[in-house]
């Protein structure tokens, strides 16, 4: 995902500010130790999200609070028509437990 320049310190209020009707769906979906991580060169968003199944929280869009969160954080980064976030899938090359 992708930040907007200049929308760091609101980014992460929103976040802080997380609605309870969001991290209730996030849990329900089978999705923890959810972290999103910043790298402030390139204002690229990482997330990484531990998930029971093959839910992600990008496959959420067809919940109604999913996709109102979408909007509201849609002036905030870099979307997709339907303003769910423009997302690009990482291919795991390394992992050690």
């Amino acid at each position: 995902m992708k930040l907007k320049p200049g929308f760091k310190q609101e980014y992460i209020k929103r976040h802080n500010e997380l609605w309870p009707g969001i991290a209730d769906l996030i849990k329900r979906s089978g999705i923890r130790d959810y972290s999103i991580y910043l790298d402030e060169e390139t204002n690229i968003l990482f997330g990484v999200q531990k998930v029971e199944g093959e839910t992600s929280s990008q496959d959420l869009g067809a919940v109604e609070i999913q996709q109102q969160w979408w909007d509201y954080m849609s002036d905030l980064m870099e979307v997709n028509p339907d303003h769910s976030p423009v997302t690009v899938y990482l291919e795991e090359v390394f992992h050690l437990d």
